[in-house]
């Protein structure tokens, strides 16, 4: 099973907006991890590691919400509906 990190800021509002869609999939049995990034260097520097990856999807910044794809090495950014990320998340 593959494994997402949702990489956001607390104050973020579009964060805030993704929130129950991810707890929602979450509740569906997908793996998401929520890592906060704003607040917590720790996290922030594992969104690092993978800079290319993000920046390349978030329009050449590291922007948040982000959803981390490690297996697929792949990322999408921003706001999204429900359906629009869980069909991100089950392509290969």
């Amino acid at each position: 099973m593959k494994k997402i990190i949702m990489f956001y800021g607390a104050e973020c509002p579009h964060c805030r907006v993704m929130h129950p869609i991810v707890d929602k999939l979450i509740a569906e049995g997908i793996d998401i991890e929520k890592l906060e990034v704003w607040h917590n260097d720790s996290n922030a520097n594992k969104m690092r590691e993978s800079s290319e990856v993000i920046m390349a999807a978030g329009g050449g910044d590291l922007a948040v919400p982000t959803f981390f794809d490690f297996a697929g090495n792949r990322a999408i950014c921003g706001e999204m509906s429900y359906e629009d990320l869980k069909q991100w998340i089950n392509q290969e």
